[in-house]
């Protein structure tokens, strides 16, 4: 996270526009303040080999760093989303029970989570398996889907079923993580918004103006995105022609 705070310091800030910091510990949710973010994020894993290897702590460590972190923003009253990492299975433990990852969540809510966040790191879930975690935690958490397997949207949508309103998504699907082989990218905003106009939900994102973002991200990355919508279009596209 070295030169996090000079990126933030160089970003023209646009007064619609919610800024997010991801920070470890103590020390980042302090450096975070001094940035002025809006919120926060900190990751524990339910894996626990995984939890070492991002973030070199134990996961009772990372669930005292979150203690701290809240008592750091308590007197501004910022959000701390707390995700639960390698929700939904780990590539080291392999799956995990569900209600375990649940008592970890309530466990970060104990230590000052406003919310939590439950992420499918390196691609495990099926439509099946969001639905037994989300029959312990109820809808109203977040989801951070990633697409190694091709399920990223199939448990989106199942998950959409069951209630849940908030998704972490990125455009052009990239992302991943540099601690799991060949984990995917994330779910990508267009192709989930593409979706989701077709269904009647609203969201507020236009769709144009995130194949827009993605063909300027594509350029810049230098091949080709994860993303089915940027790859071929929207459906629209194709009636039109």
């Amino acid at each position: 996270m070295s030169g996090a705070a000079e990126v933030m310091a160089a970003v023209t800030r646009r007064a619609t526009v919610r800024y997010v910091a991801l920070v470890p510990n103590r020390k980042g949710a302090e450096l975070a303040l001094a940035a002025d973010m809006d919120a926060l994020t900190v990751t524990v894993s339910a894996s626990p080999a995984y939890n070492q290897r991002n973030v070199h702590m134990t996961v009772d460590q990372s669930v005292a760093a979150v203690a701290d972190i809240a008592e750091v923003v308590g007197a501004r009253a910022l959000p701390v989303d707390a995700v639960v990492s390698c929700a939904f299975g780990s590539p080291y433990e392999g799956d995990i029970d569900p209600g375990e990852v649940h008592r970890l969540g309530e466990r970060l809510r104990e230590a000052g989570a406003s919310s939590l966040t439950y992420a499918d790191t390196t691609g495990m879930a099926t439509p099946r398996r969001i639905r037994e975690l989300l029959d312990w935690t109820g809808p109203e958490v977040g989801l951070h889907l990633h697409d190694t397997r091709g399920t990223a949207l199939v448990n989106a949508y199942a998950a959409l079923q069951t209630g849940v309103t908030r998704f972490d998504t990125a455009t052009g699907g990239i992302g991943g993580s540099p601690f799991a082989a060949g984990a995917g990218g994330n779910l990508a905003t267009e192709d989930f918004v593409h979706l989701l106009d077709d269904l009647g939900v609203q969201t507020g994102v236009s769709l144009e103006g995130v194949l827009s973002a993605a063909a300027l991200l594509g350029e810049l990355v230098a091949h080709p995105l994860p993303s089915r919508v940027a790859a071929f279009g929207p459906r629209h596209r194709l009636a039109a022609e």
